[in-house]
């Protein structure tokens, strides 16, 4: 690995926990150059709902290159485009009865964030948003102002404006947030103007593992609704069948009016982003929102497959049938082990948050690589163990990480005893 220490920038992070050079990688498995398999709890950081190199997804890909057909062609019309946005429109909006434009953006969520942040302020001509603590929504300047890690914000240089931040509403369980937000909205006193736009992550992923509260996320609209407000929902990791249904808002039964969509939408992990708007919003002059690879062709394909794929193995119960299980299986067996511990989630997305045993998370990480296990922290200090395997992981695979998870626990509470 020293070719990578000595040529490779220190802004380098994942590779930092997983010391390692992988090699291969198969579904829910990952296998480093010396022939070693891991169990993978990461997905690709929600870039691979549909796992690694998924062969319905892959042959669809290498049909498409074997044919010389167009890989890059900015925003003109191409076959692949069309084929994905027709399939998209009735395969999944018909169905649930959403009327959106869709727009092609830079391939990464962070650009699908810094659309949805100028169409909002461009339509609306008020610049202000209000966003969530503990929300992340990117790591670009406009996204960056949304996301409350104060790590990223400091690596910004700058200062970050037009933000009012809000308290998510599990910080404090006796203040009624939409609430709170009216009454900002009302008193001439407040100090703060009405907002183009509320951004939300209607489950705080890389915040901690919050699901919020349908009725809140039911109330939240009806306030936007109320005051002229944009709902811009960030669906780019929780998104694409992760919570258990494919947006993650409709558990809520509500309709953003703004939606961003990267990470898995993809469909075989390939760079892909796009911004779901409501038809009236489309106020856009052509070419005020650009990019060079807004045309990632081989994307459109991978996505449109991905879609198929979701669609013909029902990913989305499935993902709510494995989603029980990881729920039965902390309560059962890794809540009692220590009564310290919290868990949360919804779907395949959940947390064990160690916050109240300090610096048993970043131990944690090593334990399960050591077992054979790939997974992540989140949330405030890196407290919060993420669980987010691929959705198509085997029950078997599943059983194994998660039993990996609690020998790892076994051993690092026999380093941090309950006083």
């Amino acid at each position: 690995m020293n070719v990578f220490e000595q040529y490779e920038s220190e802004v380098r992070s994942y590779c930092r926990n997983y010391p390692t050079v992988f090699e291969y990688a198969k579904d829910d498995i990952l296998t480093d150059e010396n022939g070693r398999r891991y169990i993978d709890f990461f997905c690709g950081a929600g870039a691979v709902n549909y796992g690694h190199n998924n062969d319905y997804i892959k042959e669809k890909l290498i049909r498409y290159l074997q044919e010389d057909k167009i890989l890059h062609s900015l925003d003109m019309y191409a076959t692949a485009k069309r084929s994905f946005i027709e399939y998209f429109e009735e395969a999944i909006l018909a169905p649930r009865g959403l009327d959106y434009k869709l727009q092609f953006v830079g391939p990464t969520g962070t650009n699908a964030v810094e659309a949805a942040l100028k169409l909002a302020r461009k339509y609306t001509g008020r610049s202000g948003i209000f966003a969530l603590m503990g929300a992340f929504h990117g790591m670009t300047m406009g996204s960056l102002s949304l996301t409350t890690d104060a790590d990223s914000r400091t690596g910004a240089g700058v200062a970050l404006h037009d933000v009012t931040h809000i308290p998510a509403p599990y910080m404090f369980p006796a203040l009624d947030t939409i609430e709170y937000i009216e009454t900002i909205l009302c008193d001439d006193h407040s100090g703060i103007a009405k907002p183009a736009a509320i951004v939300i992550e209607t489950v705080q992923a890389d915040g901690g593992v919050y699901p919020l509260d349908i009725k809140w996320l039911q109330r939240l609209r009806a306030l936007c609704d109320k005051y002229e407000i944009l709902l811009v929902v960030d669906d780019v990791q929780v998104g694409c069948g992760r919570t258990g249904t494919f947006f993650s808002f409709e558990r809520a039964g509500i309709v953003p009016d703004i939606v961003t969509l990267s990470k898995s939408i993809g469909g075989y992990g390939l760079p892909f982003a796009m911004v779901m708007l409501k038809p009236q919003l489309d106020v856009w002059a052509p070419g005020e929102h650009t990019g060079t690879f807004r045309g990632n062709q081989l994307a459109f394909v991978s996505a449109k497959a991905g879609l198929e794929y979701m669609l013909e193995h029902d990913i989305e119960a499935e993902t709510r049938r494995k989603g029980a299980i990881v729920d039965q299986y902390l309560h059962r067996e890794i809540l009692p082990l220590d009564e310290r511990l919290q868990v949360r989630g919804i779907g395949l997305m959940w947390g064990i948050d160690f916050a109240r045993i300090p610096g048993a998370s970043k131990e944690m990480i090593t334990a399960c690589f050591e077992r054979g296990l790939v997974i992540e922290r989140a949330g405030r200090g890196n407290d919060v163990l993420k669980i987010m395997p691929p959705l198509i992981i085997s029950d078997d695979n599943l059983q194994k990480g998660l039993e990996i998870v609690k020998e790892a626990l076994q051993a690092v509470l026999a380093a941090h005893p309950a006083q």
